[in-house]
């Protein structure tokens, strides 16, 4: 994964952007495609288009911060590297829990089970991200992050399907998916038995959860993504999948680990 890179690598940090929205072009998902995506060349390509996500997410989590959630963002690595089995196949930025709350949760899980919790993949966090053939918005809870899926878990199995399939069904576009299954579960008309079906299969500490949305953008066929309104449209559906982070990830609101 990108960002296990060790934070001494130059290419790890993240560069400086300010919060803006600029409009992709067609060398943001070029840079990516098979082939180039190994190339090093291109690494300054995969530099431009690792700001401009990472400006459009700090405008959500400005945003997000005058609803009451403060998020970190930060940004993926866009160089060819061991952690990356030398290809940058995506590039994204990640919106996670802050640095009080993660303070608060080192309290809870104690020092061994909270241990690298500055990583992206051990915390539920909402996601912007290209590829070389499409866009993507959304929540993703990793099994290193057991924590937050455990939390989800033991909410619904508290409080019933009933407050997770409201909040589901809201995301009319998007769709739940459980780790690398084929199956997945479109939001917007989810029924009980579909949740419960889900949480059969769904192991926090095995499995990658998911809440996605993606807009194809297939070589010669994606000029529309390039319009001046569409970062503004991601930050919008991403700031559509916060009541759900906060519902699912476990925090001082939402707090359902060890709890009976």
């Amino acid at each position: 994964m990108q960002s296990r890179m060790a934070a001494t690598d130059p290419a790890e940090r993240d560069p400086v952007a300010k919060a803006e929205l600029r409009p992709f072009e067609e060398a943001d998902f070029h840079a990516l495609a098979p082939g180039l995506n190994r190339d090093r060349q291109y690494d300054d390509r995969r530099l431009a288009t690792r700001r401009k996500l990472l400006s459009l997410g700090k405008v959500f989590a400005a945003r997000a911060e005058a609803a009451g959630l403060q998020l970190e963002v930060r940004s993926s690595l866009h160089t060819p590297s061991s952690f990356n089995h030398n290809q940058v196949k995506r590039l994204w930025c990640y919106a996670s829990r802050g640095k009080a709350e993660k303070r608060r949760l080192k309290g809870v899980l104690g020092a061994d089970l909270a241990k690298d919790l500055d990583a992206a993949y051990r915390n539920a966090y909402l996601c912007c991200a290209i590829e070389h053939d499409a866009l993507e918005v959304s929540l993703r809870i990793h099994a290193d992050a057991w924590f937050d899926g455990q939390n989800l878990a033991s909410r619904v199995k508290r409080e019933g399907t009933d407050g997770w399939k409201a909040r589901l069904n809201e995301l009319d576009g998007f769709r739940l998916r459980l780790h690398d299954w084929k199956g997945e579960w479109r939001c917007g008309s989810l029924i009980p038995e579909q949740l419960e079906e889900f949480l059969k299969y769904y192991k926090p500490a095995e499995h990658l959860l998911t809440v996605e949305r993606r807009w194809p953008a297939p070589p010669g066929a994606r000029a529309a993504l390039f319009a001046p309104e569409v970062p503004g449209l991601l930050v919008e559906e991403l700031l559509r999948l916060v009541p759900l982070y906060r519902f699912s990830a476990w925090s001082a609101e939402s707090d359902h680990l060890f709890t009976r």
